[in-house]
């Protein structure tokens, strides 16, 4: 093991996400809401700190295994998530305790959009700004975690993609080399962040509002700078634009990619995933629709289908953004949503949960085995697409969605050993696995009630939930640090 390239590469990573504390500092001056310190403070430690780490080791020079690119992955998650929560120790008000800053940064780089904050439209506007940067940051890190890293580590939904498929991705030939993968799918990015930028400014927000939830969109975080979310606004119009940009956000990068260079729109129908995703999302607004019209529980039929289209988008794609409180909605709406996170964004997007491919992967499974009862002797192929796939990715599927039952219940028995009743447990394990953000229950509103010891295994359910599972458990092998 390398460890002292990987503490050189740890050092470069540190030092440069020490920028990233300048633009919170800029919003303060700009805005003079006297919250720039933290942010100079954590610039200086940061930036100091990484020097430290990278200079002793800069003539290191190893070829990097598989190995060592699982410790980098999961160290470059939680030492940034570290350093990220500085300046929220650092800040004067509001006074967070170390368990609340840490599980607020962590929450917002792996997109997760749970909050212990409260009053948040009190806050300086520099903090406000540093949340949303947070997330969409930790969006950017995601794509191109999951589209070019995972894959070549042989873990992650999109290997199931490149591995096999010939479909959307080989033609486009995403491009072998990590940087100028990354680099394409920032264009995309950016390019997206200020389309919804400029969408949400037309509809009537101030600039600053529609940057910021324009940064938490793209990046399906779910932070806002109200206490009510997107609620605040009280606007069908920003409503739907929140919803379009979602979907999309949810949609592989790499399909974004292939439809931008062949300039052609019927990449994403060819995919298969799209339009189970697709599927998916009509059939929950249909249902939530139906059931709010039935119960009367809004004013008439256009608010009740803004409220369901917003908030079936917003749960089904781990955003987590609300225009109301869907905990108190009828029946079952609330559960129903809350497990349709587990599906989540399709893979190689920055939604969470366990990737719409998977889940369709583990359906045609189910289908092959009934179909298999019934002509034992008859051999069924499991396709996507045109295309079959080899068993070896159906077992990797079916390993995965085994190791993530698995940590679910560990993570919930433990919450429900602090104290936790049984549906505040069970909905903050799904929110924070599925980096989802809002729960039921006690965390139905935001995380600030819960004990320290809870907020710390939500904050692990984070990290494992963005690093799909296996990235994180291999660490915990002997095997990993044996050899």
């Amino acid at each position: 093991m390398q460890f002292r390239t990987i503490i050189k590469i740890l050092g470069q990573l540190v030092a440069l996400f020490s920028i990233t504390m300048v633009p919170p500092a800029l919003v303060s001056l700009i805005y003079k809401d006297g919250g720039g310190v933290p942010f100079v403070l954590a610039f200086v430690f940061s930036i100091i700190m990484g020097m430290l780490a990278y200079y002793p080791n800069r003539h290191q020079k190893g070829d990097l295994k598989a190995r060592e690119g699982f410790l980098i992955v999961v160290l470059f998650w939680l030492v940034l998530g570290s350093f990220a929560s500085l300046p929220l120790i650092f800040l004067q008000t509001p006074n967070l305790s170390l368990a609340d800053s840490v599980f607020e940064a962590f929450s917002g780089l792996t997109t997760t959009g749970a909050t212990v904050l409260t009053g948040i439209e009190t806050l300086p506007k520099s903090v406000l700004f540093y949340r949303q940067q947070l997330q969409w940051l930790g969006g950017m890190g995601i794509i191109v975690l999951a589209v070019a890293v995972l894959p070549m580590l042989g873990v992650g939904g999109m290997q199931l993609y490149r591995a096999e498929t010939p479909g959307p991705v080989k033609d486009s030939k995403m491009t072998p080399r990590i940087a100028d993968t990354a680099k394409h799918l920032w264009y995309i990015y950016v390019a997206l962040t200020l389309a919804c930028t400029l969408a949400y400014w037309l509809a009537g927000m101030n600039f600053f509002d529609a940057l910021c939830h324009a940064f938490s969109t793209i990046a399906i975080g779910g932070f806002s700078t109200y206490d009510a979310s997107m609620g605040y606004f009280d606007s069908p119009l920003i409503n739907l634009i929140c919803v379009v940009f979602l979907i999309i956000a949810a949609v592989n990068f790499s399909l974004h990619y292939a439809a931008v260079s062949s300039r052609n729109v019927r990449v994403y129908l060819r995919d298969p995933e799209f339009k189970v995703f697709l599927f998916i999302q009509l059939a929950l607004v249909v249902i939530c629709f139906a059931v709010l019209s039935s119960n009367q529980v809004y004013a008439d039929g256009d608010e009740t289908l803004d409220q369901a289209l917003f908030q079936a988008v917003s749960i089904s794609t781990t955003a987590g953004f609300a225009t109301d409180n869907f905990s108190a909605w009828p029946l079952f709406l609330p559960i129903l949503l809350i497990f349709s996170s587990f599906i989540g964004g399709c893979a190689g997007s920055t939604g969470g949960g366990m990737k719409v491919v998977r889940v369709f992967l583990l359906y045609l499974q189910g289908v092959r085995e009934l179909n298999r009862l019934v002509h034992p002797r008859a051999i069924y192929s499991i396709k996507l697409g045109r295309k079959a796939l080899p068993d070896k990715v159906v077992e990797a599927v079916w390993g995965f969605f085994s190791a993530y039952a698995l940590v679910f219940v560990i993570i919930m028995i433990a919450l429900l050993g602090t104290g936790m009743d049984n549906i505040t447990a069970f909905s903050a394990t799904a929110a924070c696995l599925n980096n989802l953000g809002p729960g039921l229950g006690d965390v139905a509103a935001h995380y600030g009630d819960i004990t320290d010891s809870a907020k710390w295994i939500l904050t692990l359910a984070m990290v494992f939930g963005r690093l799909e599972i296996f990235t994180l458990l291999v660490l915990f092998t002997p095997t990993f640090w044996r050899g």
